[in-house]
Protein backbone atom coordinates (compact mmCIF):
# COMPACT_ATOMS: atom_id res chain seq x y z
CA UNK A 1 0.00 0.00 0.00
CA UNK A 2 1.02 3.74 -0.47
CA UNK A 3 2.29 6.16 2.16
CA UNK A 4 4.17 3.32 4.26
CA UNK A 5 6.89 4.62 6.62
CA UNK A 6 10.63 4.79 5.98
CA UNK A 7 10.85 2.21 8.31
CA UNK A 8 8.52 0.15 7.67
CA UNK A 9 9.99 -2.91 7.64
CA UNK A 10 11.20 -2.60 10.57
CA UNK A 11 7.67 -1.74 12.45
CA UNK A 12 7.20 -5.49 11.38
CA UNK A 13 10.41 -6.64 12.71
CA UNK A 14 10.07 -5.06 16.04
CA UNK A 15 6.30 -6.17 16.38
CA UNK A 16 7.45 -9.67 15.85
CA UNK A 17 10.15 -9.63 18.00
CA UNK A 18 8.63 -8.02 20.71
CA UNK A 19 4.91 -9.86 20.37
CA UNK A 20 5.49 -13.09 18.13
CA UNK A 21 4.96 -15.30 20.77
CA UNK A 22 2.47 -13.32 22.30
CA UNK A 23 -1.00 -14.59 20.31
CA UNK A 24 -2.88 -17.74 20.19
CA UNK A 25 -6.18 -18.37 18.40
CA UNK A 26 -8.70 -19.68 19.27
CA UNK A 27 -11.96 -20.91 17.55
CA UNK A 28 -15.40 -23.04 18.96
CA UNK A 29 -14.43 -26.28 18.98
CA UNK A 30 -15.22 -28.79 15.94
CA UNK A 31 -17.02 -25.92 14.26
CA UNK A 32 -15.82 -23.52 11.67
CA UNK A 33 -17.18 -20.45 13.26
CA UNK A 34 -15.78 -17.53 16.32
CA UNK A 35 -12.19 -17.89 15.31
CA UNK A 36 -10.28 -15.45 16.71
CA UNK A 37 -7.11 -14.19 18.30
CA UNK A 38 -6.00 -14.15 21.79
CA UNK A 39 -2.74 -12.33 23.14
CA UNK A 40 -0.63 -11.90 26.65
CA UNK A 41 -0.63 -8.11 28.36
CA UNK A 42 1.17 -7.59 31.30
CA UNK A 43 -0.56 -5.04 33.32
CA UNK A 44 1.78 -3.17 35.41
CA UNK A 45 0.28 -2.96 39.21
CA UNK A 46 3.30 -1.08 40.83
CA UNK A 47 7.18 -0.03 40.53
CA UNK A 48 8.77 -1.50 43.84
CA UNK A 49 12.45 -1.94 45.01
CA UNK A 50 12.52 -5.58 43.92
CA UNK A 51 11.47 -4.91 40.48
CA UNK A 52 7.69 -4.85 38.54
CA UNK A 53 4.36 -6.25 39.95
CA UNK A 54 2.92 -7.41 37.24
CA UNK A 55 -0.50 -8.98 36.63
CA UNK A 56 -0.97 -11.40 33.26
CA UNK A 57 -3.68 -11.95 30.87
CA UNK A 58 -5.03 -13.19 28.10
CA UNK A 59 -6.53 -10.09 26.28
CA UNK A 60 -9.25 -10.40 23.32
CA UNK A 61 -12.52 -9.26 21.88
CA UNK A 62 -15.40 -10.25 23.95
CA UNK A 63 -18.02 -11.57 21.48
CA UNK A 64 -15.69 -14.54 20.26
CA UNK A 65 -15.35 -15.46 24.10
CA UNK A 66 -19.33 -16.16 24.66
CA UNK A 67 -18.89 -20.34 23.84
CA UNK A 68 -19.27 -23.38 26.20
CA UNK A 69 -15.92 -24.91 24.88
CA UNK A 70 -12.98 -23.44 22.55
CA UNK A 71 -10.33 -24.74 21.01
CA UNK A 72 -6.66 -23.36 20.92
CA UNK A 73 -4.14 -23.82 18.75
CA UNK A 74 -0.51 -23.95 20.63
CA UNK A 75 2.09 -23.17 18.99
CA UNK A 76 5.45 -25.22 19.27
CA UNK A 77 7.47 -22.37 19.96
CA UNK A 78 5.21 -21.32 23.20
CA UNK A 79 6.41 -24.10 25.28
CA UNK A 80 9.65 -25.80 26.61
CA UNK A 81 10.39 -28.31 26.25
CA UNK A 82 9.37 -27.53 22.77
CA UNK A 83 6.48 -30.24 21.26
CA UNK A 84 4.93 -30.33 18.16
CA UNK A 85 1.64 -28.23 17.28
CA UNK A 86 -0.88 -29.44 19.81
CA UNK A 87 -4.73 -28.17 20.37
CA UNK A 88 -6.52 -27.50 24.01
CA UNK A 89 -9.94 -27.70 24.45
CA UNK A 90 -10.75 -24.95 27.01
CA UNK A 91 -14.41 -26.41 28.82
CA UNK A 92 -16.45 -23.35 30.62
CA UNK A 93 -14.54 -21.40 27.89
CA UNK A 94 -17.53 -18.16 28.36
CA UNK A 95 -17.05 -17.98 32.12
CA UNK A 96 -13.60 -18.12 32.34
CA UNK A 97 -13.61 -14.14 30.82
CA UNK A 98 -14.35 -11.01 32.24
CA UNK A 99 -15.82 -8.15 30.50
CA UNK A 100 -14.55 -4.97 30.78
CA UNK A 101 -17.58 -2.95 30.85
CA UNK A 102 -18.61 -1.96 27.16
CA UNK A 103 -15.41 -1.83 25.93
CA UNK A 104 -15.84 -5.26 23.63
CA UNK A 105 -12.80 -6.72 25.33
CA UNK A 106 -12.90 -9.63 27.56
CA UNK A 107 -9.50 -10.66 29.70
CA UNK A 108 -8.75 -13.83 31.20
CA UNK A 109 -6.13 -14.54 34.05
CA UNK A 110 -3.64 -16.72 33.25
CA UNK A 111 -3.94 -19.37 36.08
CA UNK A 112 -5.99 -22.39 33.85
CA UNK A 113 -3.47 -22.42 30.89
CA UNK A 114 -0.30 -21.82 33.23
CA UNK A 115 -2.10 -25.43 35.71
CA UNK A 116 -2.33 -27.33 32.45
CA UNK A 117 1.23 -26.83 31.48
CA UNK A 118 2.53 -27.24 34.58
CA UNK A 119 0.38 -30.60 34.94
CA UNK A 120 1.66 -31.69 31.64
CA UNK A 121 5.19 -30.94 32.21
CA UNK A 122 6.04 -27.91 30.04
CA UNK A 123 5.84 -24.07 30.53
CA UNK A 124 5.38 -21.77 28.27
CA UNK A 125 7.35 -19.33 27.02
CA UNK A 126 5.75 -16.39 25.36
CA UNK A 127 5.99 -13.00 24.66
CA UNK A 128 3.86 -10.73 26.01
CA UNK A 129 2.63 -6.71 25.35
CA UNK A 130 3.92 -4.57 27.94
CA UNK A 131 2.80 -1.85 30.17
CA UNK A 132 5.65 -0.13 27.91
CA UNK A 133 4.27 -0.57 24.91
CA UNK A 134 0.58 -0.47 25.05
CA UNK A 135 -0.84 3.04 23.99
CA UNK A 136 -1.57 5.44 26.86
CA UNK A 137 -3.68 8.58 26.64
CA UNK A 138 -0.90 11.06 24.96
CA UNK A 139 -0.56 8.12 22.04
CA UNK A 140 -3.82 7.87 21.33
CA UNK A 141 -4.43 11.77 21.40
CA UNK A 142 -1.44 11.91 18.93
CA UNK A 143 -3.91 10.25 16.23
CA UNK A 144 -5.71 12.52 14.19
CA UNK A 145 -8.61 12.17 11.64
CA UNK A 146 -5.49 11.33 9.05
CA UNK A 147 -5.41 8.13 8.47
CA UNK A 148 -1.83 6.44 9.52
CA UNK A 149 -0.09 2.81 8.39
CA UNK A 150 -0.88 0.15 11.08
CA UNK A 151 -0.48 -3.47 11.55
CA UNK A 152 -2.45 -6.27 13.03
CA UNK A 153 -0.95 -9.00 14.22
CA UNK A 154 -3.34 -12.06 14.47
CA UNK A 155 -4.03 -15.27 13.15
CA UNK A 156 -5.98 -15.83 9.85
CA UNK A 157 -7.71 -18.88 9.10
CA UNK A 158 -5.93 -20.24 5.31
CA UNK A 159 -8.29 -21.01 2.62
CA UNK A 160 -9.44 -24.30 2.66
CA UNK A 161 -7.94 -25.48 5.44
CA UNK A 162 -8.54 -24.07 8.41
CA UNK A 163 -4.85 -23.14 9.21
CA UNK A 164 -4.30 -20.68 11.68
CA UNK A 165 -1.19 -19.43 11.22
CA UNK A 166 0.62 -15.66 12.33
CA UNK A 167 0.34 -12.72 10.19
CA UNK A 168 0.82 -9.19 10.37
CA UNK A 169 -1.83 -7.68 7.96
CA UNK A 170 -1.10 -3.96 6.99
CA UNK A 171 -3.60 -1.91 6.82
CA UNK A 172 -4.68 1.62 8.23
CA UNK A 173 -6.16 2.78 11.39
CA UNK A 174 -7.95 6.81 11.60
CA UNK A 175 -9.74 8.65 14.62
CA UNK A 176 -12.78 10.09 14.46
CA UNK A 177 -14.62 12.45 17.21
CA UNK A 178 -17.64 10.05 16.85
CA UNK A 179 -16.42 6.55 17.28
CA UNK A 180 -12.85 6.36 18.42
CA UNK A 181 -10.13 4.52 16.77
CA UNK A 182 -10.86 2.01 13.65
CA UNK A 183 -9.04 0.10 11.58
CA UNK A 184 -10.00 1.53 7.55
CA UNK A 185 -11.72 -1.98 5.94
CA UNK A 186 -12.18 -5.30 6.73
CA UNK A 187 -9.90 -8.01 8.47
CA UNK A 188 -9.23 -11.63 7.33
CA UNK A 189 -11.12 -14.26 9.09
CA UNK A 190 -9.86 -14.93 12.69
CA UNK A 191 -8.02 -11.83 13.34
CA UNK A 192 -10.67 -10.42 15.59
CA UNK A 193 -9.19 -10.16 19.09
CA UNK A 194 -5.40 -9.03 18.14
CA UNK A 195 -3.54 -6.39 18.59
CA UNK A 196 -3.26 -3.79 16.37
CA UNK A 197 0.12 -1.73 16.42
CA UNK A 198 1.61 1.78 15.10
CA UNK A 199 5.20 2.75 15.01
CA UNK A 200 5.20 6.35 15.77
CA UNK A 201 8.02 8.63 14.48
CA UNK A 202 10.42 10.24 16.85
CA UNK A 203 12.78 11.96 14.29
CA UNK A 204 15.49 11.44 11.42
CA UNK A 205 15.48 7.67 11.41
CA UNK A 206 13.51 6.13 14.81
CA UNK A 207 10.30 5.41 15.82
CA UNK A 208 8.32 4.28 18.81
CA UNK A 209 6.25 0.91 18.71
CA UNK A 210 3.34 1.22 20.02
CA UNK A 211 0.51 -1.38 20.32
CA UNK A 212 -2.78 0.76 19.96
CA UNK A 213 -5.57 -1.61 21.34
CA UNK A 214 -7.89 -4.97 20.61
CA UNK A 215 -9.04 -5.38 16.84
CA UNK A 216 -12.98 -5.77 17.80
CA UNK A 217 -15.97 -7.13 15.58
CA UNK A 218 -17.31 -4.81 13.00
CA UNK A 219 -19.06 -4.40 10.15
CA UNK A 220 -17.03 -2.77 7.13
CA UNK A 221 -14.10 -0.71 9.44
CA UNK A 222 -13.82 -2.54 12.69
CA UNK A 223 -13.48 -0.57 15.70
CA UNK A 224 -10.50 -0.80 17.80
CA UNK A 225 -10.33 -0.69 21.88
CA UNK A 226 -8.03 1.38 22.80
CA UNK A 227 -5.38 0.25 25.04
CA UNK A 228 -5.91 3.50 27.51
CA UNK A 229 -9.38 2.38 28.19
CA UNK A 230 -8.52 -0.85 28.24
CA UNK A 231 -5.89 0.00 31.14
CA UNK A 232 -8.27 2.26 33.27
CA UNK A 233 -11.10 -0.94 33.55
CA UNK A 234 -7.91 -3.44 34.58
CA UNK A 235 -7.08 -0.62 37.18
CA UNK A 236 -11.41 -0.99 38.40
CA UNK A 237 -11.48 -4.70 38.45
CA UNK A 238 -7.96 -5.26 40.81
CA UNK A 239 -8.05 -6.63 43.02
CA UNK A 240 -10.95 -8.99 42.07
CA UNK A 241 -9.86 -9.53 38.20
CA UNK A 242 -8.57 -12.84 39.36
CA UNK A 243 -12.23 -14.52 40.87
CA UNK A 244 -13.82 -15.85 37.60
CA UNK A 245 -13.93 -19.36 37.49
CA UNK A 246 -11.21 -20.77 35.66
CA UNK A 247 -11.71 -23.04 32.42
CA UNK A 248 -10.51 -26.56 32.27
CA UNK A 249 -7.57 -27.54 29.86
CA UNK A 250 -7.12 -31.07 28.68
CA UNK A 251 -5.34 -32.07 24.94
CA UNK A 252 -8.01 -32.11 21.76
CA UNK A 253 -7.15 -35.80 20.69
CA UNK A 254 -6.75 -36.23 16.89
CA UNK A 255 -9.09 -37.46 14.40
CA UNK A 256 -8.70 -41.04 13.51
CA UNK A 257 -8.55 -41.76 9.76
CA UNK A 258 -10.32 -44.78 8.44
CA UNK A 259 -6.74 -46.29 7.46
CA UNK A 260 -5.19 -45.74 10.86
CA UNK A 261 -4.35 -48.80 13.05
CA UNK A 262 -6.18 -48.45 16.35
CA UNK A 263 -4.12 -49.53 19.28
Amino acid sequence: MSDLPPFHSAIIDAIIGHAGRATLPFQRIHRSEQYATAFWFNELVEETAEGAVVRQYLVTAGEPTRVETAEITLRPQLCAPAMSAEKLAMTDFAQGWTHLGDLGVAVMPDTALYAHAARKGWSWTTDEITDGVAATEEDIAGLDGTPVPAYVLGHDVGAGNGAREQAVVVGQIVRTGEDGVRWVGTLPQGCVGAPVFIGTGLGENSFKLVCVGVALPGDGHHPIATFDRIRTALGALAPDADTAPAPDVQPVEPKRRWWQRRG
